[in-house]
This record gives C-alpha cells, sequence and structure tokens, in this order.
C-alpha cells in the first residue's frame, strides 16, 4: 500500500502539511497505492483534487474555499466519502 498526496499552489505550508496528513490517515488502511493531487488557482478560491487507486479508481472534485472546503478535515471527510466501501 502506498499514499501519494501532492499540493500545488494552495498557500500556506502548514495548511498543505495539515491537509497532507490527514488524507494520508484516510487512505492508510486501503490497500493498494492511491494519489491525490490538489492544484489551486491564483485566479479562484478553487482547489482541484483529483483521487486514483486500485481498480481503475478515479474521482474529481472542486474544493471551494466559500464553503469551507480549504479546512484539513473536510477535505478528509469529502476524501472519505469518494471512496469505495471496505467491503
Amino acid at each position: 500500500m502506498a499514499v501519494t498526496v501532492e499540493m500545488h499552489n494552495t498557500g500556506d505550508a502548514e495548511l498543505q502539511r495539515d491537509v497532507v496528513a490527514r488524507i494520508e490517515h484516510v487512505l492508510a488502511e486501503r490497500a493498494g497505492n492511491w494519489h491525490v493531487v490538489i492544484v489551486g488557482s491564483q485566479g479562484s478560491d478553487r482547489w482541484e483534487m483529483k483521487i486514483t487507486g486500485p481498480h481503475a479508481f478515479e474521482r474529481s472534485y472542486t474544493l471551494e474555499r466559500a464553503s469551507g472546503e480549504h479546512e484539513p478535515g473536510t477535505v478528509a471527510a469529502i476524501v472519505a466519502r469518494m471512496l469505495p466501501g471496505k467491503g
């Protein structure tokens, strides 16, 4: 099992470390290789997130700052909801 989280153009380094740690925690018990990329934009308050994983798993989501979706706990909760069941 491997988890890779990349964040680009999202600002505050401490916030980035917290988001990365929370995502890694959510994916830590999952089998297979997981890759999460979050890319911010200087032109908007949105972050684009893409998650890829085993068995051709792929999901995308736009994280909106105005909705509180840049908070580490909220990002982790969104990632958890996007994952397939552990069954």
